[in-house]
């Protein structure tokens, strides 16, 4: 497993009608969002996996972009990260954010 910084990935304006980099975008966003949420959880991979079942290289896989996401997939993620899944998706662009459960 890697360890480093996560820095934001653009899709080049001329791409941008080619479907399979609007595919690869959102799976992007949704691996920027367990990211996020795992870190603001101070989780690791190790433990996320545990709580999805998953093994921690598909937890990396997933942040890294290289995971479809499935709703089985979506609802583990949400369970897992005890939060609501907010996502926005358009021809163009994918929106995805976990928003924790109120306490």
């Amino acid at each position: 497993m890697s360890a480093g910084y996560r820095t934001p990935w653009t899709i080049p304006a001329a791409y941008r009608p080619d479907p399979a980099y609007v595919e690869a975008g959102a799976a992007l966003a949704l691996g920027q969002a367990v990211h996020d949420r795992r870190t603001a959880l101070g989780l690791d991979h190790t433990t996320l996996a545990e709580r999805t079942g998953l093994s921690p290289d598909d937890i990396e896989r997933l942040e890294g972009g290289a995971t479809p996401p499935t709703l089985p997939l979506l609802r583990t993620l949400s369970a897992a990260l005890d939060a609501k899944l907010d996502m926005s998706v358009d021809p163009d662009d994918t929106y995805v954010s976990f928003i924790p459960h109120p306490a």
